[in-house]
């Protein structure tokens, strides 16, 4: 370089190499086609509490039936203790007598997912209406 005089170097590659951002990018669509349908298969509509709970009227508490989920086969129905086989016997005559058709379920954490679906599908046979699920 000094002197004017240019050295012989080779010359660098000096353009982007987009291969490694289109493999990512189709990568990334694939997981995308894969995972939006599980996304909608679920049979349980969930509502986020922020949104519903502003929009949501005061109600007494007769105008709904609360299911508490204690452990494998024990469920109480409006705080009286069920076994898990008899939830459904328990529950259609109260919820036939509701005026909104309302249940509400909470769960404790040492609950099986299983016996979570179980109820939440026993309410829904019994004739709820709406299913609202609530944290301990």
């Amino acid at each position: 370089m000094r002197n004017g005089k240019r050295s012989a170097r080779a010359e660098g590659i000096f353009d982007v190499n987009m291969t490694p951002l289109i493999d990512v990018s189709l990568v990334l669509v694939v997981i995308l086609m894969v995972a939006t349908p599980l996304a909608f298969q679920s049979s349980i509509a969930v509502k986020s509490a922020a949104a519903s709970g502003k929009a949501a009227v005061l109600s007494s508490r007769a105008e709904w039936i609360e299911i508490s989920i204690l452990g494998e086969d024990s469920v109480l129905v409006n705080r009286t203790l069920v076994t898990r086989s008899r939830i459904e016997a328990e529950i259609a005559p109260l919820v036939a007598a509701s005026p909104t058709r309302q249940v509400v379920v909470r769960c404790d954490d040492q609950v099986k997912h299983g016996t979570f679906v179980a109820v939440l599908d026993a309410a829904r046979r019994s004739g709820a209406v709406k299913i609202a699920v609530m944290g301990r």
